[in-house]
C-alpha cells in the first residue's frame, strides 16, 4: 500500500523501509502510461503501442528524432522555409 509516494505496511501503516538502509523507504516501481494512438505518417497504419512505435521505426528505417543529429541542431536557417510556417530563421543564419 501506498502514503504520500512511500510503501507503507497495510497492518501497522508504518513506512516500510530498505534492509540495507533502514532510513531509506523501499523502492517503488516507476510506471510510463502507454502513449495515444495515431497512425504512422510513413505508411498509415494504425500505431497503439510504445512497441508498435518502435516496430513501426524499424520496419520503415527510421529513427527517432534528436536535433543533435540535425547539421544545424534543430535551428531554421531557410528564409522562405520559416516565412512560409511563421517562424524565424535563428540568429546564426541571419
Amino acid at each position: 500500500m501506498r502514503k504520500n509516494g512511500v510503501m507503507v505496511d497495510k497492518a501497522t501503516g508504518q513506512p516500510m523501509l530498505s534492509k540495507e538502509d533502514m532510513e531509506r523507504p523501499v523502492a517503488v516501481p516507476f510506471i510510463i502510461s502507454d502513449i495515444p494512438e495515431y497512425r504512422s505518417p510513413v505508411d498509415g497504419r494504425v500505431i497503439n503501442s510504445r512497441s508498435d512505435r518502435r516496430d513501426d521505426l524499424k520496419r520503415n528505417g527510421c529513427v527517432e528524432y534528436e536535433p543533435s543529429m540535425s547539421p544545424t541542431k534543430g535551428k531554421i536557417r531557410n528564409k522562405a522555409f520559416a516565412a512560409k510556417r511563421g517562424l524565424q530563421v535563428s540568429e546564426e543564419f541571419r
